[in-house]
């Protein structure tokens, strides 16, 4: 009768020990599972009907003091404007096609908008461009080009429109855009989209908007994305994702090797209350 007993309690003890390591190892698979919203627009429905979005309405950015333009003038004689285009030309690697950082502003070719909004180009002068688009900008240079070169073709384009991603994506690092057309995708997709452990329903937008800074959230989840009024981007921007819970818990190195060592003991633990007679 006493072996019997001895028996259910060595039995009750070993019992009590697995449930005790069966929560242990549960707590440390737990911590490391994913998350499920890991796929992009879900409420788009995976069949052959269609579901259209109207787009966020696109508003051309304008030229700001302390923007670097990229500013050519193209005739049948070529020599005749090199000293104007060789501001443009680029002594640095582009970013963004290689993760290479954007140089600082004394680096980038081009020419400089000063603090009063003027921008200075050789013979041409100096043109008010500040709260201008460059597609105006780039009629009043070719007007008064005119009056230097026979049928001037004029491009102005943003040197430094660039775009800061930081967070849970591949490539976190500045991008100059190569266009002014730029979304919330592009540029996600220029910093080798967001990683496994990136939050997708909780991307931030930092923007700077007359001196202060104004915050945006969006949901990759959803399809209402597009119709957001900040879909599109502006110079300066920037791009942050948040890591999911998933990778804060898998970074907590603490917490992993406190639940390593418990595991550890419990497992001894029950080594010993199996071999050991008491």
């Amino acid at each position: 009768m006493k072996i019997t007993n001895y028996g259910k309690s060595r039995s009750r003890r070993f019992r009590s020990l697995l449930v005790i390591l069966g929560s242990a190892m549960g707590l440390l698979l737990g911590a490391c599972s994913t998350p499920k919203n890991i796929s992009y627009f879900k409420d788009v429905p995976d069949t052959v009907r269609q579901k259209m979005v109207d787009l966020a309405t696109y508003s051309t950015p304008v030229i700001q003091a302390d923007d670097i333009l990229q500013v050519t003038i193209q005739t049948l004689d070529p020599a005749s404007t090199a000293l104007m285009n060789q501001q443009n030309q680029p002594t640095w690697p582009a970013a963004g096609a290689s993760g290479a950082a954007v140089p600082n502003t004394a680096n980038i070719p081009g020419y400089l908008v000063d603090k009063e909004g003027y921008v200075t180009l050789p013979l041409v002068g100096k043109i008010m461009a500040k709260g201008k688009t460059t597609a105006a900008i780039q009629e009043e240079i070719r007007t008064k080009a005119a009056e230097f070169y026979k049928d001037p073709v004029v491009n102005v384009r943003f040197s430094n429109f660039k775009v800061t991603v930081l967070g849970e994506v591949t490539k976190p690092s500045t991008y100059v855009m190569p266009n002014e057309k730029v979304t919330l995708l592009d540029a996600l997709g220029m910093a080798g989209d967001l990683t496994i452990y990136g939050k997708r329903e909780n991307v931030l937008l930092i923007r700077e908007v007359e001196g202060k800074k104004e915050f945006v959230r969006f949901n990759l989840n959803s399809s209402n994305l597009f119709t957001s009024p900040y879909y599109y981007l502006q110079q300066g921007d920037v791009v942050y994702v948040e890591p999911n819970k998933s990778k804060v818990v898998s970074t907590d190195a603490a917490r992993l090797r406190n639940i390593t060592i418990v595991t550890s003991v419990l497992t001894l633990l029950v080594v010993i209350f199996s071999r050991v007679n008491f």
